[in-house]
């Protein structure tokens, strides 16, 4: 049996495309031949992917060359690689460069518009697995775990790991605003009114050193967590 896998896109024109991604052949049935293979369904996964980025950044860039301002057509300077970073592997894409309007003054005399569109490089889905992880184990496992489950060619390194929870933690802390004291209401004479909770209180604790941004020394971390054991009676309503 041999099957072809094919996207078929289709622009604001109604012109369709059909490209092929993968043809797959299998002969006796097996167990290990049976349904996908882990690189098939990577390999697959990034082809799609390389298909609609592409499609995307083709619907998205012709209207970038009319300048703001004027409505007058940029001149486009030449083009260079943009390499992304996504879930389904690492995409190339052909980024243009566009000479600024003369109509009023600028900082510099050219742009990318699809690098001032992607700064980060490395999209919102893949940060959330590598901060995610990061948290839950080292940065080594985590790195490993990345390449082994995603279509990724190569293992995220993981100084790229720790930058990238540095910038999620440090975009968390702003959006959290000036730290508080407590963000229990009242007073402690109210707290000391309140009735002891039923079940014994557990508290855990960990702790490492985490290494700065560009090597510049390490920091101790302090993590805890407490959680009680009510007992049966407290759960079921009994006092």
């Amino acid at each position: 049996m041999i099957c072809k896998i094919q996207a078929v896109t289709r622009g604001e024109n109604g012109r369709e495309e059909i490209r092929e991604i993968a043809c797959l052949e299998r002969t006796d049935l097996k167990p290990e031949t049976l349904g996908l293979t882990l690189a098939e369904g990577k390999a697959i996964l990034k082809g799609i992917q390389q298909i609609v980025v592409e499609g995307q950044v083709s619907a998205h860039l012709p209207a970038q060359r009319p300048c703001p301002d004027c409505g007058g057509l940029r001149a486009l300077k030449g083009y260079h690689d943009l390499t992304v970073k996504t879930v389904f592997g690492a995409l190339t894409i052909k980024s243009p460069r566009l000479l600024h309007c003369t109509c009023r003054p600028h900082e510099t005399k050219t742009f990318s518009p699809l690098a001032e569109l992607l700064p980060d490089r490395t999209l919102p889905e893949l940060l959330f697995l590598e901060t995610k992880w990061a948290s839950l184990m080292s940065y080594g496992l985590t790195s490993k775990l990345l390449q082994e489950v995603l279509p990724i060619d190569e293992p995220v390194n993981t100084f790229t790991l720790r930058r990238h929870v540095a910038g999620v933690a440090g975009r968390l802390e702003r959006e959290l605003g000036d730290e508080r004291f407590c963000f229990i209401e009242g007073c402690q004479a109210t707290w000391d009114q309140l009735p002891a909770p039923d079940g014994p209180l557990t508290v855990g604790i960990d702790g490492g050193y985490v290494r700065g941004q560009r090597k510049q020394g390490c920091f101790e971390v302090i993590a805890g967590k407490s959680f009680l054991a009510f007992s049966a009676t407290f759960l079921k309503g009994g006092k």
